[in-house]
């Protein structure tokens, strides 16, 4: 049960973080300026995790789904800590504690 549950927070989490960081509000956009990326990696990055959520949503590209998801999290816990914003900590945190909750299960 709490498999199931984890994996439709993360699918629902990381379609729906990809989604606000495609359209890319201007905060969102110069967020990704600040930390040395181009106006445009939002709509790079919400594709990644948007394709996550896909992933790990079907069974089959679970465990694939699941890799790509876990190197964007460590890449966005990298970017914060790097620059200093542990204001994102928080949400990534939770990110990563659902990401360990389904991989054990795998």
């Amino acid at each position: 049960m709490v498999h199931t549950i984890s994996i439709w927070l993360l699918v629902a989490g990381f379609f729906g973080a990809g989604l606000f960081n495609a359209i890319g509000t201007q905060g969102t956009r110069s967020d990704f300026v600040r930390w040395g990326y181009p106006r445009w990696w939002g709509i790079v990055t919400g594709g990644l995790e948007m394709i996550s959520a896909v992933l790990i949503a079907l069974p089959v590209t679970r465990i694939p789904g699941l890799a790509l998801g876990a190197v964007i999290m460590v890449a966005a816990v990298v970017t914060v800590l790097r620059h200093r914003d542990f204001s994102h900590l928080v949400p990534l945190s939770v990110f990563i504690a659902f990401l360990a909750l389904a991989e054990i299960s795998v």
